[in-house]
């Protein structure tokens, strides 16, 4: 039992936590600069660019329940999932500078071109990512221990965060010498051998510790029975799908938002005149919005230990939903204003993504608790489904958004067309936000009733190493 009941260790909470830096240096990428460089580098159209992610990004969501089901069914030296963490970790950084590649094809060839590379890429993400998820169901049983590695591991995103949002512009500037085409493949083979090494890292600091019950047999039935009568997981997986709507919708816009309705300005603060291009907007408004984040997510095992997971989960992400409506109603002088919002919604921000995530494995032990049987990774690759569902309606629904009010890249914008751009940073995405928190009013599981299913894991697992 010693192995099950060990708290972790300081060197193993940073180690995992640096696989979703890793992880982060691309979702980063997808949420925030993919669509802006298929339609203002690649040069495909914002309504092209939505369907290749409806089609893409359903097929990529798709496979995660299968990479899923299958690392439940490996067993190595090293475990079932910390093998694909780093070993499919050189593919996917190969597959990212290859997708960020501006090839001299016609209109036609580069559509076909982006679709391959796209999809290529999602299923690497996805080797990768599953396995990396899963790990953190089986590193240890406790529920509050979990809570704070989840903390542990979305301050280490956050600052994957930092890391794509302070540097990516800057780097295919300087790489790119005025060809961002250029300078978006060294950006991502910079930003890939970084995450490399830290795939790396999570590979040799971790060790799996929760295994299966006993005797039990690999029946995908009975596994896929078990996930959709989980309600836990159907109202945490519900609210995810609508939580990515909102942060992809928002996070996609930020760059329109500034390019075309900010504009570069010249900032007055404190007597001092500072001027800012839009590109020096984008960055300081998602690398302060981040430095929130981070706040939000180390405060997020006291919010929850004092208002509960549930309900942590469901105010925070009301506040965010709300305080995006307020960029409705903001003028582009209104520069400081627009920081200070920011700052608001991303620090309630903070402990959403870090509770999804913990919430995800109480629902992993919920499973066991109630039928006996734990499939980690079909489990926690589903959840990944979610996620991506998400980010693949909310991907699409953006360029669909644009299309349908008349953008058009590079260009001066209509007036109808900034008003398109503003939608998607208030009322569009905070709707959905606000669909999440009705859901999540109905979850069942609260931090008294997961003591009482850790507590009876415990006994059993005990039972079964006696019986052994």
């Amino acid at each position: 039992m010693s192995q099950i009941t060990e708290k972790l260790s300081l060197k193993e909470k940073i180690g995992y936590s640096l696989g979703d830096t890793a992880s982060n240096i691309y979702f980063q990428t997808f949420i925030i600069f993919l669509l802006n460089f298929y339609t203002d580098v690649f040069g495909i159209p914002a309504a092209a660019v939505g369907t290749m992610f409806l089609i893409t990004r359903i097929f990529d969501a798709v496979n995660d329940p299968i990479m899923g089901a299958v690392a439940d069914r490996v067993n190595t030296k090293w475990g079932k999932f910390r093998p694909f963490i780093f070993f499919f970790g050189i593919p996917l950084v190969i597959m990212g500078v290859i997708t960020f590649t501006t090839p001299d094809f016609d209109a036609s060839g580069k559509l076909i071109y982006a679709y391959i590379t796209y999809n290529l890429l999602m299923i690497m993400y996805t080797i990768v990512n599953v396995p990396y998820s899963s790990l953190m169901a089986v590193i240890t049983p406790n529920s509050l221990e979990r809570t704070e590695l989840s903390s542990f591991r979305f301050v280490a995103a956050f600052v994957g965060g930092l890391i794509v949002q302070g540097s990516t512009i800057y780097l295919v500037k300087y790489f790119g010498k005025g060809n961002d085409a250029v300078g978006w493949q060294w950006a991502m083979a910079c930003l890939g051998a970084l995450a490399l090494v830290f795939l790396f890292i999570t590979f040799v600091t971790t060790k799996e510790r929760v295994q299966p019950p006993k005797g039990q047999k690999v029946e995908i039935k009975k596994d896929i029975k078990d996930l959709f009568t989980n309600k836990a997981w159907l109202l945490i997986a519900g609210a995810t799908v609508f939580q990515l709507i909102f942060i992809v919708m928002r996070s996609s816009s930020i760059i329109y938002y500034f390019k075309y309705y900010i504009l570069d300005q010249e900032l007055n603060l404190f007597g001092t005149i500072i001027p800012l291009s839009y590109e020096n907007f984008t960055s300081t408004f998602l690398l302060s919005g981040t430095i929130f984040n981070i706040i939000g997510a180390i405060l997020t095992k006291w919010l929850s230990k004092r208002f509960d997971k549930k309900n942590t989960y469901a105010a925070c992400l009301f506040i965010s939903a709300v305080g995006s409506i307020s960029f409705f109603f903001l003028e582009p002088h209104n520069v400081i204003l627009i920081y200070l919002i920011n700052l608001f919604v991303s620090f309630a921000w903070g402990p959403v993504s870090v509770l999804q995530w913990a919430m995800y494995t109480d629902a992993s032990d919920y499973s066991e608790w109630k039928n006996g049987r734990r499939a980690t990774g079909l489990l926690m690759a589903a959840s990944l489904f979610a996620l991506k569902l998400g980010l693949t309606l909310g991907g699409a629904l953006v360029g669909y958004t644009l299309a349908y009010y008349g953008f058009v890249a590079n260009q001066v914008q209509s007036s109808e067309s900034v008003n398109g751009i503003i939608m998607l940073m208030s009322f569009l995405p905070a709707a959905f936000g606000i669909i999440g928190v009705i859901l999540m009013l109905f979850y069942p599981l609260n931090n008294k009733m997961m003591e009482q299913i850790e507590t009876d894991l415990t006994e059993r697992r005990a039972e079964a190493a006696i019986s052994d």
